[in-house]
């Protein structure tokens, strides 16, 4: 069977295995998770049994349901070596997982839906104040990011080559810009950003590709 992967459109952890995916020239099949459903598609039963967290992305490969999107693109890379999202060398494929999770582990974990439904619902925070915590762990991140492109920025995030890196970055970058947050201090990443969105496999990944889009 073709791989399938349970997604949402909106999803950056999805987002990033949908690029992996379509750069790779993998075949599969895109399964809709609606994350903003009352109560969500995530909460049933069904999809539980899949992944008991109720998150997607989760893959299923045929074998196995694999849940945690940087552990799909590290199978990914494995099991579908070419085209290559990491460089042979192994300092350097240190460098480029270290910016992955730059924007992997360090700002989406603070900005993702559940998180913000939970300071929304439960802690009462205001709508203002959603904003501004969304905008802060964002450009606190950006920032570092933007700094380190200095040294290892060529075309993309790490030298020439595309790499998991530019695929962590593009999500969270379209979140910014959904979100109209600023990003007018970030020149190499948004020169990044809009380079990779000119390539074939980041469009097909892109929130208005899928077909559970229903807008920003």
């Amino acid at each position: 069977m073709n791989l399938q992967l349970h997604t949402f459109y909106r999803s950056s952890a999805a987002f990033r295995v949908r690029i992996a995916l379509h750069y790779k020239n993998l075949a599969f099949e895109a399964i809709p998770v609606n994350l903003k459903g009352q109560p969500g598609d995530q909460f049933s039963s069904d999809f539980l049994l899949k992944n008991p967290a109720g998150m997607v992305p989760v893959l299923n490969t045929g074998h196995v349901h694999l849940h945690q999107s940087m552990a799909i693109l590290e199978y990914l890379e494995e099991v579908y070596p070419e085209p290559a999202l990491l460089p042979q060398d192994p300092i350097a494929r240190a460098q480029v997982r270290a910016l992955c999770h730059d924007m992997a582990s360090d700002v989406h974990p603070l900005t993702n839906l559940r998180v913000l439904r939970y300071l929304k619902r439960e802690l009462q925070v205001s709508a203002n104040g959603l904003d501004t915590w969304y905008a802060h762990w964002h450009h606190l991140a950006l920032t570092a990011y933007e700094q380190r492109l200095t040294d290892c920025a060529g075309q993309y995030s790490f030298a020439d080559e595309i790499s998991l890196a530019d695929v962590c970055l593009v999500p969270q970058v379209r979140n910014a810009i959904a979100a109209q947050i600023p990003l007018e201090r970030y020149p190499q990443i948004m020169r990044i950003y809009d380079k990779l969105m000119q390539n074939a496999a980041f469009k097909a990944a892109s929130w208005e590709a899928q077909k559970d889009y229903v807008g920003s």
